[in-house]
């Protein structure tokens, strides 16, 4: 449960708070994480330009990720994401969730079913486990046609950071 969703938390901002006991740690104004907190969903549409623009940014110039004759010439039915550029994505969802002063610690993803253009990846979070000022989540990034990715991130969450 998130603070303001029928809770609030006490205490000065960065410190830790105990509710019973499950150990949290406060976020922001307020927020803070919590074992089993739910992080809400994150839709990002796949456009041929967001993969592209990812696979150039991340400076994987490999054909399947810009060139969809050459992709389908291989075997893929489009040109699709590469991991640097999920990998990106994740860590957006997190920071969005924690704020710009959250720090990544670790991001430890696993890729399955392709992003293809024209679809929709939903990523969804739950913290696993929360100890001190640093909160494990578990992240889901699911598409049309099956998971596309799934993992943890470490972060650590900074005292008074906007969430």
């Amino acid at each position: 449960m998130r603070v303001g969703e029928g809770e609030r938390a006490r205490g000065v901002e960065g410190q830790r708070v105990r509710a019973g006991e499950d150990e949290c740690v406060r976020v922001g104004e307020g927020e803070r994480a919590r074992a089993g907190d739910e992080l809400p969903p994150l839709e990002i549409e796949i456009t041929r330009t967001l993969i592209v623009a990812g696979a150039i940014a991340s400076r994987d110039y490999q054909d399947v990720h810009h060139d969809a004759e050459l992709a389908r010439h291989r075997g893929s039915p489009d040109v699709f994401m590469n991991i640097l550029t999920t990998n990106g994505l994740v860590g957006r969802y997190i920071t969005d969730h924690y704020g710009p002063d959250a720090v990544l610690r670790k991001v430890a993803i696993r890729l399955g079913a392709p992003n293809y253009p024209g679809d929709t990846m939903v990523l969804t979070g739950k913290v696993e486990e929360v100890e001190g000022d640093t909160a494990t989540v578990r992240v889901v990034g699911a598409n049309g046609i099956g998971r596309h990715v799934t993992g943890t991130v470490t972060v650590t969450l900074p005292p008074g950071g906007a969430s």
